[in-house]
Formats: C-alpha cells, structure tokens, sequence
C-alpha cells in the first residue's frame, strides 16, 4: 500500500499509512488556508516540531478527541501531560524510536520553541520518518544548516521544506537545502498563510527543477501526493 501526504497548509501535514493517520503540526484554528476543520482531521499519532502556537495548534484538542498519541521533544511532552493529553511519547534530537507502523527519528532544525504560554518548550526539531520502505523528511520550521546533507544521505524519498522566508528558509536558501538532501520528490510549504511570508511555489518549483534533479510538488490546501 503507497503512503499518501497531505498537506492542509503551513506545516500541517498528514501522513496516511496503511496502519495509522500521522498528524505533524496541526495549526488549523486561526489559519486562514486551513481547508478542514480541527474535527474533521483523523489522528492516531500527532508530531509536534516545536512549541509556537502555529504549530502546536489545536494538538490539545485533536488529542483529547482522538486519544492520538503525542509524539514531540520532552520538555513540550511534559506541557502537553499538563494540558490534559493523556497518551504522549517524549523524544528528543537525534533518538529515534520504532512504532507499530513504522520509525521517526528527530533532526535538529535552527528555530525557537516558547510554548504559547510562555513556557520554556525545549529545542525545536524536524522529523525524518521511515515507513513501508519510504523516507520523509519533515524539516517543519528551520533556517538552512549544512548536516541537512547528513539526512540526504538516508536516501530521502520526499523532503517537506519551508519556504516562506523570514521566519525559516525562503526560497534560495531551500533551493540550497535541497541540493544538499537530494530528495526525490520535494513538498514546499510553510508559505502564503501570512503576507510576511508570501511566495510563488511554482517559479520556485521551476528554479529546483532547473538545478537539481529532484521532482517539485506543489499541493493546494487539502491537497495529497502518494509514494
């Protein structure tokens, strides 16, 4: 069975595999291209990259409703247990951990992480996510940094990368980063939510194609890819 990759928008990405529904970011309550609703999205396990409210979202939420498992790094996993999530797996950079579907390992990624509340939510991360045979690298919020070519060098079957500038990569730094991963298949995303960080995803997509021998994928909200 192919795993199949939605994008709902910023960084929220679902990842369907033949034994779960894997929820990355799910910033859906106040995104303006949020093309569901929190209730709408299925859920067994939930990724959370870093602790800014565009990312940990409606997590809280999702969680309660679909008693999904959390997965992030400790100190968001000890917030969330505080927030009422009852089923959490704390992870940290570099330590990976195999799950009934599959195996997720957490990259460094060059971000912030304050939770919503102010409190301290550790250091942010990327996922790098082994399932039925594929690998999909999830960089969620990240400037470029040079062991990005360390992860290529798993043998990336799809990189999900920023390119809205300002608060991560814009479009020439991740034109880098993907010539460092050398993905097959590339996803951009974290772009248009806000006019601080609008993009053109297809003269980008045109500039990787041109340069690198990596495929682009350009979703619209609500939009999928199967590998």
């Amino acid at each position: 069975m192919s795993v199949t990759v939605t994008w709902y928008s910023h960084a929220c990405i679902l990842i369907k595999t033949e034994d779960a529904n894997l929820l990355v970011d799910p910033f859906v309550s106040g995104n303006p291209l949020a093309p569901l609703k929190p209730e709408e999205i299925p859920a067994d396990y939930i990724f959370v990259s870093h602790g800014h409210g565009d990312h940990v979202g409606d997590t809280v939420e999702i969680a309660k409703r679909t008693g999904a498992t959390v997965v992030s790094n400790f100190e968001i996993h000890n917030w969330l247990v505080n927030q009422g999530v009852q089923q959490a797996h704390p992870q940290h950079i570099g330590g990976g951990f195999n799950y009934p579907w599959g195996r997720v390992k957490l990259t460094i990624a060059h971000h912030g992480s304050a939770l919503p509340d102010g409190s301290y939510g550790g250091n942010p991360c990327g996922f790098l996510f082994y399932i039925q045979g594929k690998k999909i690298y999830h960089a969620c919020d990240t400037g470029l940094f040079y062991d990005m070519k360390l992860i290529g060098e798993e043998g990336i079957d799809l990189a999900i990368l920023p390119i809205g500038d300002n608060f991560t990569m814009g479009p020439e730094d991740c034109l880098r980063a993907v010539k460092l991963i050398e993905p097959k298949n590339v996803l951009p995303i974290h772009y248009d939510t806000f006019d601080m960080i609008k993009q053109d995803p297809e003269a980008w997509r045109s500039q990787v194609e041109k340069e690198t021998s990596s495929q682009v994928t350009v979703l619209k909200p609500g939009e999928s890819i199967e590998l």
